[in-house]
Order: structure tokens, then C-alpha cells, then sequence
């Protein structure tokens, strides 16, 4: 097929071409980064990191007086529409989250149907995917249909987490409590009983750290996929699947298999130096972005000597001790604790079991997805980046017979 674009003038060279022109001349290194890094894909108003500092803001709040002051209804409000809720509206958002918590017989059915030993992950990403058949969400331009959708959403995420969970344990689901708040009510389908209020302030300050993060894997995940106009189910299924990996929302459960591998505080040093030795990644430390400590593991460590007061599970004292001794060997390289270090001992105090932890961070940043999801569809643009191709060229094709 001819090159329309070959000597004429008229028509525009596409970014492929000219990526081709840049790897003659050897200046493709200059453009391309492993994994994208540092290479902004988007303009976005939501959250903002200086990595360097130990800052994060939803909107420019800092993240450690939401965790403090606020609640989920609250944040999510505040991430989805670009500003703290007055009084009135505040209460409108959490009734419509509130009634639309309970879900269709027929995903109830779904998820009955599941296999017991199916990780509550793979079970969230398809039961949000299912939810789309049940609720229009098609047309993304009508505003009332994404902000019900939204509602679903957001709402509907810890009801199919406590009913599995119920399921697989062959126990009834708990059906929402009308009564509760959004953390105290996931609390309860899930334990079985209504939480004290500091274990329901505990887990609201939870869900507000984890719930937005710029443009992570999971967050990139929903706008690419938004781009395309799919419905909003689509697009929080996609984010969870992105999240259900062990380099993104997965390891917290991972933090904890490691502190059980370690055992002992006696262990701990000779553990790490051995880590280290063979450069293996030790789970909950490093992030790309943060050069010193999370600032919401601050937030976390925090949380978790509350929750581990009057215990005498010593997991707490074996994971500072193991963030001391990190500290000491891998500080000067900027690998320092970050969210997932913490979370999953504050989950296990509330009575959360191991392979739910990334399901809670699933539940905590919808809010962040779909509000990237709505700054998406501003003005938007599908995704469509370029490649670098390596392979052969010109290659003839060989009949069967004489390969």
C-alpha cells in the first residue's frame, strides 16, 4: 500500500513516522521510559504528590487532616466534585449512597454461584462488571445516569465484599444497615457485628488514605479505558483488575506473609540483610514516587499502635523493627515504608481477613477512579499511545511445506 504521506507536504506526518525518524537518528532514549514513568499522560485537578516532601492532597486538603476531620462520604464528595460539601448537600450524597447499598437478587445469585475458593478480588472485579447489565450506564454524556452510576458504585463495592465473604463461609449475607455510615455499615457485613465508634472512625480514616493517588496503574487503568466511552462499570472493573496485582494494591497481603516468614524480632535483622544481600524487594517499602516515607503511612503506623493496644500480637513491634532496620540499609537509597506497610495490620485488628485487604482498597478508591473517570470525559481524548518496534522487517512469508 502506497505511503500517502511521502513526499507530500499536504498531509501530516503521524507520530509513528516520526518516532521512526527519531530511532534512525539514535535519539529514541530521550523519549522512552520503561512503564511510562515520569511521562505526564494527563492534566488532572485531583490529587497532588510531591514525592520528595511526603505530600499528598485530595484537592489541595492535605491528606493528614482529612484522615483526622473528615469521613469517606465527605472525601469522596470532595474528590468527585472538586469541593467540601456544604451541610445540606453532604447529607443528600450520603442518603443516595446510602439506598443504593443493597444489590439485585440476581448478582446476589452471581455470587452464590461463585467458587468458594475464588480470591475476593477476582469475585469484585466481575461482580462490578456484572452491574452493568443490570443498570444502564451506557450513555456517559447524561449527567444523572453517571452520577447514578457513580452512587452504585461506590455504594454497592462493600456489599458484594461482605456477601462473598459470608458465602464462601456458608453463612447468609448481612443486609446494609440503613443506620450506619458508609464504614461502620461495611464493617458490620462483613464481621457480622456493628462496630464501636473508634473502630468506625479507625476504618473511615482507612478508606480516605486510600482513596486516590494520581495517575497509578489502577487510576490509569479506568482513564484509558474510560477514553473509550465504555459505561462506568467497565471502567471500575478494569481499575480493579489493574489493582489485584502484587506490584499495585496486592501487597499489603503480602506484607503480612512476610512478617509471618520473619516470625521473630531476633530474626529480623539477619532477614533483611539477607533480603537485601540478594536484592530481593521487601514487600511495603519503596514507592515510585515517594522518596521518603509515605506520608499516609505516617497516618497508618499511627492507627496501628491505637488498634494494637492491650495486645499481645507482637506484629506490630516485628514491623518497626523491620522498618528500622530497612531504614538503615536502603534510607540513603529513598526506600522508605509506604501505604501498604501499616494497612494490613490495622485490617487484621478490625477483623478483616487476608486476602480481603486489597478489596478495601478497591472499595476506598473508587471514589478516585470515577472522579478521574468524570475529569476524563472532559474534552476527551482516547488514549492511543505510540511503540518502539523491534522487530524484523520485510520478511518474506515461507509456505508450510518449506519451513
Amino acid at each position: 500500500m502506497k505511503d500517502e504521506t511521502l513526499n507530500n507536504p499536504e498531509v501530516k506526518e503521524t507520530p509513528d513516522q516520526k518516532l521512526d525518524q527519531m530511532i534512525e537518528k539514535g535519539n529514541v532514549d530521550f523519549y522512552f521510559r520503561p512503564g511510562l514513568e515520569g511521562i505526564p499522560a494527563c492534566q488532572s485537578n485531583i490529587g497532588y504528590i510531591d514525592g520528595v516532601r511526603g505530600i499528598l492532597e485530595y484537592r489541595g486538603v492535605r491528606i493528614e487532616e482529612l484522615a483526622e476531620k473528615s469521613n469517606f462520604e465527605e472525601v469522596s464528595f470532595l474528590l468527585l466534585h472538586a469541593k467540601l460539601p456544604k451541610a445540606d448537600f453532604l447529607k443528600k450524597w450520603t442518603l443516595d449512597l446510602t439506598r443504593h447499598r443493597r444489590l439485585p437478587e440476581g448478582l446476589l445469585d452471581t455470587l452464590r454461584r461463585y467458587p468458594q475458593t475464588a480470591h475476593p478480588m477476582e469475585v469484585l472485579q466481575s461482580a462490578v462488571a456484572a452491574m452493568g447489565m443490570y443498570y444502564h450506564g451506557d450513555d456517559v454524556s447524561e449527567e444523572e445516569e453517571r452520577f447514578h452510576s457513580i452512587c452504585r458504585i461506590i455504594a454497592k463495592i462493600p456489599t458484594i465484599i461482605g456477601a462473598f465473604h459470608r458465602i464462601r463461609n456458608g453463612e447468609e449475607p448481612i443486609l446494609p444497615n440503613d443506620d450506619l455510615s458508609h464504614s461502620a455499615n461495611f464493617l458490620y457485613m462483613v464481621t457480622g457485628k456493628v462496630p464501636s465508634e473508634r473502630e468506625a472512625r479507625l476504618f473511615d480514616a482507612c478508606l480516605i488514605l486510600h482513596a486516590e493517588h494520581g495517575l497509578n496503574a489502577s487510576t490509569f487503568a479506568a482513564r484509558a479505558v474510560g477514553s473509550t466511552l465504555a459505561d462506568p462499570y467497565a471502567v471500575a472493573s478494569s481499575a480493579i483488575a489493574s489493582l489485584s496485582g502484587p506490584l499495585h494494591g496486592g501487597a499489603n497481603e503480602r506484607v503480612i506473609n512476610m512478617f509471618r516468614e520473619i516470625e521473630t524480632i531476633e530474626n529480623v535483622r539477619p532477614w533483611v540483610e539477607k533480603a537485601v544481600a540478594e536484592k530481593r524487594r521487601i514487600m511495603g517499602l519503596g514507592h515510585r514516587v515517594y522518596k521518603t516515607k509515605d506520608p499516609r503511612a505516617y497516618v497508618l503506623e499511627t492507627m496501628a499502635e491505637e488498634v494494637f493496644q492491650g495486645s499481645n500480637d507482637r506484629c506490630l513491634m516485628l514491623a518497626m523493627e523491620v522498618e528500622k532496620v530497612a531504614g538503615e540499609m536502603l534510607g540513603s537509597k529513598g526506600i522508605f515504608s509506604n501505604v501498604d506497610f501499616y494497612s494490613g495490620l490495622v485490617y487484621r485488628q478490625l477483623g478483616f481477613t487476608e486476602d480481603l485487604f486489597t478489596t478495601i482498597f478497591a472499595a476506598a478508591r473508587s471514589a478516585g477512579w470515577l472522579a478521574h473517570w468524570l475529569e476524563q470525559l472532559e474534552g476527551n481524548r482516547i488514549y492511543r499511545p505510540t511503540q518502539i518496534y523491534q522487530g524484523d522487517r520485510n520478511m518474506p512469508y515461507i509456505p508450510a511445506e518449506e519451513r
